[in-house]
């Protein structure tokens, strides 16, 4: 071989070596990221008395609710708009709360169970620059809850209708903030692993209301304070 020739091949297999050490950018300005994984939801749970409106006998003395974890699929979507800042779409199948009688109410198990939507938007803080192989990020957002699929237990439908009777419920929908921080683990230019945990400060009134066996009306409320802490473990695809 030539000297010349030489010299070429070796800043050739020099430029293909750099081209290696170099680390990827991970995540910048103008990146989509789709992360998918579990979605594992702990409320803090507390509940007022269980009062009766119609008739008007009140509070249930003692009585109160406790409401179980709830595991489901989650699937965020992310858009850098610089090296740092960023908003993620938070979504996924709707997770399933069971609500069980506490105190004076413990004897009748569990009460029903619900489905909560809760779609989220959260601005986010990325530590570190682009190429940083793990990332730190804190967030603010918003999410919107509803509940469908409400379904009372014949337990419960008996306590507030009376045997033979039927009752349904309502729970309100509400606006909430989200607190959210968490960290990214770049595998390669594309792939990554994320572990996130939010919190929501979340409330909503239950309205139970009922026809007894004989045809008269029954209605019951209470608050639930659900206040769950959401951690979400994923895969994360840049495109």
């Amino acid at each position: 071989m030539t000297k010349p020739l030489s010299v070429l091949s070796k800043l050739a297999a020099v430029s293909v070596l750099a081209a290696v050490a170099l680390p990827a950018a991970a995540q910048q300005a103008g990146d989509n990221i789709v992360n998918v994984g579990w979605f594992h939801l702990r409320p803090d749970e507390k509940s007022e008395p269980l009062t009766f409106r119609t008739p008007a006998l009140g509070p249930i003395a003692g009585s109160s609710a406790t409401i179980s974890n709830a595991d489901t699929l989650g699937i965020a979507f992310t858009h850098f708009f610089t090296d740092n800042f960023a908003l993620t779409a938070d979504l996924g199948i709707p997770p399933k709360f069971k609500l069980y009688g506490g105190g004076t109410l413990a004897n009748l198990g569990k009460l029903g169970e619900a489905k909560q939507w809760s779609p989220a938007l959260i601005a986010k803080w990325y530590f570190g620059d682009k190429n940083s192989q793990l990332r730190p990020f804190v967030g603010l957002g918003v999410t919107r809850v509803w509940y469908s699929s409400v379904n009372l237990t014949p337990s419960l439908q008996a306590a507030i209708a009376g045997p033979g009777g039927r009752a349904s419920a309502d729970l309100s929908s509400s606006w909430a903030p989200v607190a959210n921080v968490g960290l990214t683990y770049n595998l390669t230019e594309k792939w990554s692993l994320g572990l996130s945990v939010a919190y929501i400060p979340l409330k909503t009134d239950a309205d139970i209301t009922g026809t007894t066996a004989g045809g008269a009306a029954r209605r019951a409320t209470t608050k639930l304070t659900l206040d769950p802490l959401v951690t979400f473990l994923s895969v994360g695809y840049k495109f």
